[in-house]
């Protein structure tokens, strides 16, 4: 039977595809990833098909059992996208985003109120374009340098006669 298209799932049937997308990367065993949450084998089962509990304690032991990354897990309803939290699990952006947020909550305060929505819009655009800017563009130094010192002609070795 084949998997629905993600456009029919349930909130609780993303987290799971996503869970279980995110185990099979790391390469972990349903079994591995249970004994690293502290479940037994059978409850990590139901956790991770979506039977279970699912609670932000557990999305967050399932997070550091598979190195993943928890923010994104938890985008994934609001995304309707199971790949997100696939495609950010080693580079944690929704985590670096949270805790970064979280230092500016705490350094503004109150005033933080007073941003207006049009200031966070365009400042959110702007940094989103840059980085978009910045993969599609990225330094491909390394990767020339390489290539240019892999193509050369090998270096021919004396005879001996």
């Amino acid at each position: 039977m084949d998997m629905p298209t993600t456009q029919f799932l349930t909130g609780t049937e993303l987290l799971s595809k996503a869970m279980r997308d995110i185990r099979k990367k790391r390469g972990l065993k349903t079994s591995e990833v249970a004994s690293s949450m502290g479940m037994a084998l059978r409850s990590y089962e139901h956790f991770e098909a979506g039977r279970g509990r699912i609670s932000y304690e557990r999305l967050l032991a399932f997070a550091k059992a598979t190195d993943s990354d928890p923010y994104a897990l938890l985008a994934v309803v609001a995304f309707d996208s199971p790949e997100f939290a696939l495609r950010v699990a080693d580079n944690k952006l929704m985590q670096v985003m949270m805790l970064t947020l979280k230092e500016f909550n705490e350094e503004l305060g109150e005033d933080i109120g007073y941003l207006e929505t049009r200031t966070l819009i365009a400042a959110f655009t702007r940094i989103f374009r840059e980085l978009t800017d910045n993969v599609r563009k990225r330094d491909t130094f390394a990767e020339e340098w390489l290539a240019e010192r892999t193509t050369a002609k090998p270096v021919r070795k004396p005879d001996r006669r």
